[in-house]
């Protein structure tokens, strides 16, 4: 088995074709549910809308499909009986609704993830209410309700809402283990004393007394600052402008990883996250020297985590498994799917994806790329072509690219260019920076340039997960150009 690797694909045939039985110490999860198209959600446009790009890669999760049928009838044919038992109850309750379909996609997973689970490991499953009283059952039936170990409540703050009802601030974390033998290293320093006991003891380090259950003033090896950590932690979300923010919608921040790994493994044992999203738990198991592995079903999320992994760790060395390497890769890419060929194509560049081609009238535009010239953001239209092509979309391009008001256009084919095209590209001429340098306004790349290491030459590219400093700007771009949105993942 590969550690420290990154698993595109669908992670019930990643775990079933490259991770054995008993080889993982940790598990975290954070499963995409659409409770009213607003839990989870994992991708947004910069204007705040969902991204339709990633609403279209779980679409099928959310509704009862052929493939939810063939899962529930794989759960009733080789699951064991109690959660067989459990799953046709369900299915009495929920026919053939969203909320069977999820449940049915979570079970066969997590029937997957006890396999894979180490005798002394541990699972962390993260929902919020709507769905967590549906999955602690399934989680009992599949770990057994003697290995429930927690429901951890993480309390944050955020602005109130109007509502005829409590303000919704906390989500939920089911921690469950394979057996009672489980890895668990008590945490201590994470919250206050209470004023009682400073009182009592005043300043005094305090130690635990589990044999009465008490707290005692100390100075024994084990003497700590604080109580054991308690199920409910209050730990504030993401401000939009914090340094750890990368424009996920639903990012967790590392603090809540953290204590999760510190707690349930030791260094150099091996965190699974199965729906990786934007890699939180990856980038915590490695800053505290944990093996890992992540799994996701869409190129934006290994795009992701592939930039957020180098970022923050510019020396890292891993792997990714299930991205095109050459071009016959990338051919069966795009015959497999041309959108999910089109999202790891801008990613070879550093662009960002936009837009959803399913869905409304095509804008000509496949993705931006950023860049900084003297401090100003200036932008780039990048279109991708997976078929044949010609001259007349090189023409369509530059349409867009002056519609958008962009200072320069990429155009990404898998196919080559022909004469003609590179003609028609040269004559619209130059992009002149702010220090005089001269640089083709039209550029053409096949994915095989791109993938030997070609990359367009622009000004100081912006990572393609920053966010913008001169937002204000951009905002007021968007007011006047209701085209102009981009995917900040």
């Amino acid at each position: 088995m590969e550690l420290n690797t990154l698993y595109y694909g669908d992670n019930l045939t990643i775990l079933r074709k490259y991770i054995p039985d008993e080889s993982v110490d940790l598990i975290y999860l954070d499963p995409p549910f659409n409770s009213n198209a607003s839990y989870n959600i994992l991708f947004k446009e910069q204007s705040g809308e969902q991204s339709a790009a990633q609403i279209t890669a779980f679409e099928d999760t959310w509704h009862w499909t052929s493939e939810s049928e063939r899962a529930f009838q794989e759960i009733v044919n080789t699951a064991p009986a109690t959660v067989v038992l459990l799953m046709r109850a369900l299915r009495e309750v929920f026919p053939r609704s969203d909320m069977m379909a999820y449940l049915t996609m979570m079970c066969i997973r997590l029937l997957e993830l006890k396999r894979v689970l180490k005798s002394t490991g541990s699972l962390y499953l993260h929902c919020d209410p709507t769905a967590s009283h549906y999955l602690r059952i399934v989680l009992d039936a599949v770990f057994g309700k003697e290995n429930f170990q927690n429901e951890i409540i993480w309390r944050y703050r955020r602005w109130p809402a109007k509502s005829k009802r409590f303000q919704k601030m906390h989500d939920v974390i089911l921690f469950y283990s394979k057996s009672v033998e489980h890895t668990f290293c008590t945490l201590y320093g994470y919250e206050q004393l209470a004023e009682s006991t400073l009182k009592t003891f005043g300043t005094k380090k305090q130690v635990a007394d589990f044999s009465s259950g008490h707290r005692k003033p100390g100075r024994l090896e084990e003497e700590t600052l604080g109580p054991p950590l308690s199920d409910v932690w209050e730990i504030g979300i993401l401000a939009p402008m914090a340094k750890e923010r990368v424009g996920y919608r639903t990012q967790k921040p590392e603090a809540l990883l953290e204590r999760i790994i510190k707690a349930s493994s030791k260094e150099g044992d091996t965190v699974l996250d199965p729906f990786c999203g934007c890699g939180t738990a990856v980038v915590a198991a490695h800053r505290l020297k944990r093996n890992w592995i992540g799994i996701d079903i869409t190129h934006l999320a290994i795009s992701l985590m592939k930039w957020r992994l180098k970022t923050n760790f510019p020396d890292i060395a891993f792997s990714v498994v299930g991205e095109p390497v050459d071009l016959a890769g990338a051919e069966a890419l795009a015959k497999e799917n041309r959108y999910q060929f089109q999202w790891w194509a801008l990613s070879l560049i550093g662009a960002r994806p936009f837009g959803d081609k399913k869905k409304g009238a095509d804008t000509g535009i496949d993705g931006f790329l950023f860049f900084n010239d003297a401090g100003e953001t200036k932008k780039a239209v990048v279109s991708v072509k997976s078929g044949k092509v010609g001259v007349s979309q090189i023409r369509e391009l530059i349409r867009v690219v002056e519609r958008e008001k962009a200072e320069m256009g990429f155009f990404l084919t898998l196919k080559t260019a022909t004469a003609p095209m590179k003609e028609e590209a040269a004559e619209v001429g130059f992009y002149l920076d702010s220090f005089g340098n001269k640089y083709l306004k039209l550029q053409i790349f096949t994915i095989e340039e791109l993938l030997k290491g070609k990359q367009p030459e622009t000004p100081q590219k912006i990572g393609p997960f920053h966010s913008f400093s001169n937002k204000n700007k951009t905002k007021k771009k968007n007011k006047k150009n209701n085209t102009f949105r981009t995917t900040l993942i």
